[in-house]
This record gives structure tokens, sequence and C-alpha cells, in this order.
């Protein structure tokens, strides 16, 4: 056994000279090309292929590759919840996103496809991705071995880097149908996604819209959208709640335009995320979601927030209870109301020297938001807390 022991202050001293150490240049793993010709064949075969977009496809930088060859194919794109923002969800193919809670766009298709092409997944089966139905024909790229037959069987593995992956698979579909303009079923595919994109739409429609006190959360949402350009602004959640009912309605434009977390409950990341994502794209306007039960686990941090001149909003969507608590410890709630939260957080922002308004009124949302955003573009960072209601309406499909 070794122990190596260093004085605390050698890691703050100086030292003179150049230092000699070159960066690692990365290495991209490309795909079998056999693979890639069985692959091509099996999705020009699919009558009604789609795209399962995973996060691999963000640090893949692939999103412009995959755009290409679900163009060609006429696939819709649905992505997962970490990889949300790898596809442009305003685009004519765009399914959203599925995971804990999911767009119906996303469980028609899945349901209406033959072949699925899993593009950067690693094809997990847990209650943060939809299950797929049995009978579909998979092809499953990943970089990591360990994720293929884990959970689906694949009829074509592609293990390698996404973005090779995703060109040479384009080229070889190219190949094989002998033209450069794809399938001539995108146009029906593009209709289909429509007629279920304004379904969902209209879902929501009305508590977008609703003046109800306590305000409604979908409300509050719908407002930041409508006063925000996606293209201009990166969004992140918290846990539970205010992920699966933001999630399935916002629709990124851009990569990383909105960080998808959340696989577990631990409660409070969003704002550190969120720190972390203004100092990586300081022209933007970086805002994230969370509840009482997330703000009280990390609500000062906002300090440090101020104190490091992170211009960032927080809105706390403040319905005073942990929503979805009561059916895991009901005698608690029942006998001493655990579930039950107090807490004054705009008061609690200014305190630490942020932005911080309270907002009951729907007709004060848009203001609010707008004198935010103002106070970030100043350099200060915002904190806006909606008294809303507790809202059950989430798009959760039922699992076996």
């Amino acid at each position: 056994p070794v122990m190596l022991e260093i004085p605390t202050d050698v890691a703050v001293e100086e030292i003179s000279g150049e230092l000699d150490y070159s960066p690692v240049s990365a290495a991209r793993a490309g795909v079998d090309p056999d693979a890639v010709r069985d692959a091509a064949k099996l999705l020009l075969a699919a009558e009604r292929p789609m795209i399962w977009a995973g996060q691999g496809v963000l640090y893949g930088e692939a999103t412009a590759e995959m755009t290409a060859v679900a163009e060609f194919l006429g696939a819709p794109v649905m992505t997962t919840l970490l990889g949300k923002s790898a596809f442009d969800e305003t685009h004519p193919l765009a399914l959203g996103a599925g995971s804990h809670s999911c767009t119906d766009m996303s469980l028609d298709y899945l349901d209406r496809c033959d072949a699925i092409l899993a593009l950067g997944s690693s094809l997990t089966r847990s209650v943060f991705a939809p299950d797929i139905p049995t009978g579909k024909r998979i092809v499953h790229n990943t970089i990591d071995p360990r994720d293929l037959n884990k959970h689906y069987i694949a009829d074509v593995p592609l293990l390698g880097d996404c973005r090779l992956a995703a060109v040479a698979l384009l080229e070889e579909l190219k190949s094989q149908l002998g033209n450069e303009d794809g399938r001539p079923e995108r146009g029906e595919v593009e209709a289909h996604v429509a007629g279920t994109t304004a379904a969902w739409d209209a879902r929501y429609a009305a508590k977008f819209t609703t003046d109800d006190t306590p305000l409604n959360p979908y409300r509050v949402m719908a407002d930041f959208i409508a006063v925000t350009d996606p293209a201009q602004t990166i969004v992140t959640h918290d846990s539970g709640n205010p992920r699966d009912q933001l999630m399935p309605i916002y629709k990124s434009t851009t990569p990383r335009g909105y960080l998808g977390w959340g696989h577990s409950t631990q409660l409070g990341f969003g704002l550190g995320a969120i720190m972390g994502a203004k100092l990586a794209e300081p022209e933007k306007l970086c805002a994230n979601f969370m509840g009482d039960a997330a703000i009280g686990m990390v609500g000062m941090d906002i300090e440090t927030a101020v104190r490091e001149e992170i211009p960032i909003l927080t809105v706390v969507l403040k319905n005073s209870a942990m929503g979805n608590y009561e059916k895991h410890i009901p005698i608690s709630v029942e006998k001493y109301g655990t579930k039950y939260l107090t807490g004054d957080y705009a008061d609690l922002a200014r305190s630490l020297g942020a932005h911080g308004e309270r907002v009951d009124q729907p007709g004060d949302i848009r203001a609010a938001y707008e004198r935010a955003i103002a106070a970030t573009r100043e350099g200060q960072p915002a904190l806006l807390e909606f008294i809303t209601c507790e809202e059950p309406d989430m798009a959760i499909p039922p699992r076996a």
C-alpha cells in the first residue's frame, strides 16, 4: 500500500515555465460497414420507421446528421428525457419527448411504427422511457457494447459513434434507394404527425389560458413559452411534477436548449445546473423550474448566484405541497400533514440580493416574467414565486 501526503498549500502555488501538457484529442469509433448495410436494408423495407434519439446524439453533436437521416427516411423522431433538444421539436417530423411523461405523438408512433432506429441511446427499460411494443424491428446504435441486447433485442446492432453512424447510414440509404431525395412517404407521415400534434396541443389548451386561482402551473409555463425565444433560451426543471409537466409541452429548437435530467427524485439539482448553463452560454436566458420541495433543499444557493454574478431566472411553482407523496406516506400525511410546506421564496430571494416577486394573479404573469428577464439582462439573478394549485393532470402513460 502507498500513501502520498501533499501539503495543502501546494495546489495554490504558482509555477514558472511552460506547462508540458497537451489535451488528448477525442477518438470516435466508426461502425461496422456490414451492419450499416443491414440497417439500411431493414429501414428501407419498413413501412413506418421512426427514430428514438438518446443523449448520445447530443454528446456526439449529431443533430444535423440525424435530421438528415430522418428527412430522407420520412421517419418521425422521438427524443428521450436526456436526449431532449437533440431534434428541433417544431420540425414537421418531431414527436416530442418520451419519458416518465410522454407526448401523445410519441406514444402514437411507437404503436404505429414497424421499425425503430435508436440513435445514441442505451434503450434501458425504466419508468423514464416508454415501453417499446412487441413486434418492432430495432436498429440499435450505442457507443457502449453493454447496452446491446440488454433489455431489447436488436435486429441490427450499430456499435460506434452516433454521428459517424448517422453519416454512414445516410450514404448507404442513398445508395440502396438509388436517389438523393429520400422516400416519397415523407409527406404522408408529416401529415399524420401534424394531426396528432394538433390534438395534443388542444389537450392542454384550456389550462394554458385558464384564469383560475391559485394559478395553474400549465398557465405559468405557457406564458413563459409565450414571452421567450427557445433559440435564445436554456431551460431545465427539477425532479417530480415540474419535470413531468414541463418536459412534454416545452418545444426546444436547438441542441442543449433544454437540459433534461431527473431519472430519480433527488431535488434541487436544477438550480446548480442552470448556473452552469449560464456560465457556458452567458448571452442566453437560462431558466429553471422548481417546486417547493426542491427550493427547500437548495434555496440558499441563490446567494451563490448573486455573489458570483450568475444572472439566472428561477421559477418556483409554489403549491405548498410535495406532489404525489401522499400515496407513499399516507399515514404520515393524514396524521401530521407531512406533504404540506411553507415558505416565502420571493422574500428569501430579495434578502439574498436577487430580484424577487410573488405572483398570484394570471394577468400579472407575463409582466412579471418581463421584469425578471430584464433584471437578468442587467446582471441580477431573479426568482419568481408563482402561487399555484396542485395539478394532477400529467401526461404519464399507464405502465405494466
